[in-house]
């Protein structure tokens, strides 16, 4: 339980700390929303490391989040946005706020367009757009 959260904690921190809190709620909902699905694994650090590997390191730009496996190391300095993003997976793992992306499993930023972003958004937040594929 406590390794599930500090992982939500990790991916909001890193995907949205810049984000409104609406936004950081919304990256740790998608997380549950593959846990919660049969076509992901059932545990929230399964989820958010999931990726291509090459002996067990993950290749750089192909992990289900991008700053998994962007090449850089993963070091927490802004302890209070981090903070706030424990409180926010604490929350989310525990279901004690709705999801506000409709079920969403995926999301991008608005300045990219992946291959699979092929249909219009569930949700959008701020500059984040959140799909349920």
């Amino acid at each position: 339980m406590l390794a599930a959260i500090l992982c939500l904690a990790e991916v909001i921190y890193f995907e949205s700390r810049n984000q409104p809190q609406a936004g950081q709620l919304a990256v740790g909902h998608v997380v549950m929303n593959r846990v919660a699905s049969e076509q992901y694994p059932d545990q929230p650090c399964n989820v958010i490391r999931q990726g291509r590997y090459w002996l067990h390191i993950p290749i750089k730009h192909k992990c289900q989040f991008s700053y998994y496996c962007d090449g850089l190391k993963e070091t927490i300095r802004d302890k209070p946005a981090y903070g706030q993003a424990v409180i926010n997976a604490t929350a989310i793992y525990y279901r004690w706020i709705p999801d506000n992306t409709n079920g969403a499993t995926h999301y991008h930023a608005d300045y990219v367009q992946p291959s699979w972003a092929v249909k219009d958004p569930q949700t959008i937040i701020n500059n984040h757009l959140f799909y349920r594929l």
